[in-house]
């Protein structure tokens, strides 16, 4: 007998205002992460969306799992290679998707305004930085 993964044994349906958007201690200030389906810490299948305002970027880094992308809105910039590179991005509108090898150095820019994008790979989740510098997880706390 088939059992199910985590959270998938009934049918659900996930309203776009039930979406609970969170800060995540790997992505710069501003940009928010939101589980939709599964548990992305754990082996498994999972789905999450990420949400990027204006100008904001994710320098370059890369994830050890294979991913694919959906652009939900706005507009996905998207580069290659392990340096950032503004002139390097290339744009894709809503309704793309994206297959993103693992362990494929990448950055993002929501260079032309706030995009969202959705994810779904085989966890557990991973993210590492090319330049620890750029990781805020390895941010010293802020003085008292």
């Amino acid at each position: 007998m088939r059992t199910h993964q985590p959270g998938e044994d009934r049918f659900k349906a996930i309203l776009p205002e039930q979406v609970d958007w969170r800060p995540f201690p790997a992505f710069p200030p501003g940009v928010l992460l939101a589980v939709v389906v599964g548990h992305p810490t754990e082996p498994g299948p999972y789905a999450i969306r990420v949400k990027a305002p204006l100008d904001a970027k994710l320098m370059p880094h890369r994830h050890p799992e294979d991913r694919i992308y959906t652009v939900i809105s706005g507009v996905f910039y998207i580069g290659f290679g392990d340096e950032f590179d503004g002139n390097a991005v290339t744009g894709y509108p809503p309704g793309t998707v994206l297959v993103l090898p693992g362990d494929t150095w990448h950055f993002h820019w929501a260079k032309s305004g706030e995009y969202v994008t959705q994810v779904t790979a085989i966890g557990p989740l991973g993210l590492e930085y090319a330049n620890s510098a750029d990781d805020p997880r390895a941010s010293p706390p802020p003085s008292r």
